[in-house]
């Protein structure tokens, strides 16, 4: 793996460039980006997929969005879907100056929220030959159904309220992502096995790691509210597309999302795969079941780009 830094728009970004085992410079080969889980940063779930696609021959490239982890820019902890996309943009912008990447070979590898962006990115990013994803969220249509009474516009209202205090000068106000430990899910009440495995992943797991704050700027919600990750999917998305789901259903939607998505797309090669048993966060590190993703990937991405 070699530590790399590319720029989205003017921040520096910080990605991990995962290498195959029998890399030799002097050769060109197929490369796939890596875009991550909201909150979580290169050295989580990019790593685990990152060391296994490359295991199998491609350069994968994940890092950390603009705003968080290690990469540049201010306010922290801002999750901005234009960023986000953007950066995906400028990391193939990156590969297509490696001279060991050939360029006709790339293509993307999308894990829950960064499967929607990295399909938002890719309707327009036709440097990408294929386009695969695993558990992929569309996190708008996911922030929207999380507000309280389904009262997105007062949420808005929220916002806008808390830019004008922090425009005359208050404090930025963030919350957590999910609760920063089990007993505080526990204590608040949470009984959902998905979101408190997705506790103990990001907080209390060997996975833990300090970049991953688990901090959300609340201005953050006046952008996720108002975005789509699907919905240019129907006249843009051509791609060969091979998309993973967990066949265990629950409140992340990841399930249904896949299933939009693969209707909604009009690409005459897709494929739509079920891992049974698995919940969502199941498919982010255990081996029972990521082993069953990247089995499928491999063959999809080996046709379509070649390794």
């Amino acid at each position: 793996m070699r530590r790399v830094s590319f720029k989205s728009r003017t921040l520096d970004i910080a990605g991990a460039l995962h290498l195959p085992p029998d890399f030799d410079e002097t050769r060109t080969w197929p490369a796939l980006v890596l875009t991550t889980p909201g909150s979580s940063v290169k050295e989580q779930i990019g790593a685990i997929y990152g060391e296994r696609m490359a295991a199998r021959g491609f350069v994968a490239l994940a890092f950390d969005p603009s705003y968080q982890g290690e990469s540049g820019g201010e306010p922290r902890h801002l999750e901005d879907p234009s960023s986000r996309i953007e950066d995906i943009h400028c990391a193939v912008d990156f590969l297509m100056t490696l001279s060991f990447i050939d360029e006709a070979r790339v293509g993307l590898l999308g894990i829950c929220a960064g499967g929607g962006y990295g399909i938002a990115a890719a309707v327009t990013e036709h440097r990408f030959r294929a386009i695969g994803t695993v558990v992929a969220s569309n996190i708008g249509s996911a922030f929207r159904g999380m507000q309280p009474d389904g009262d997105v516009v007062g949420t808005l209202r929220a916002v806008g309220a808390q830019r004008t205090a922090e425009a005359r000068g208050a404090p930025a106000k963030e919350d957590p992502w999910i609760p920063d430990s089990l007993a505080e899910a526990h204590a608040q009440g949470v009984t959902d096995p998905d979101l408190l495995e997705a506790v103990w992943f990001y907080r209390e797991s060997l996975y833990r790691h300090p970049n991953s704050t688990n901090r959300l700027l609340f201005r953050s919600n006046g952008y996720l509210l108002g975005f789509d990750a699907f919905h240019l999917v129907p006249d843009l998305l051509t791609q060969p597309l091979q998309i993973i789901v967990a066949g265990r259903r629950s409140a992340t939607g990841q399930y249904e999302n896949g299933q939009t998505l693969f209707d909604r797309s009009p690409s005459r090669d897709k494929d739509f795969f079920v891992v049974e048993g698995a919940g969502h966060y199941d498919m982010y590190f255990k081996p029972e079941y990521v082993d069953q993703a990247i089995e499928r990937l491999t063959p999809f991405f080996v046709t379509r780009l070649g390794a």
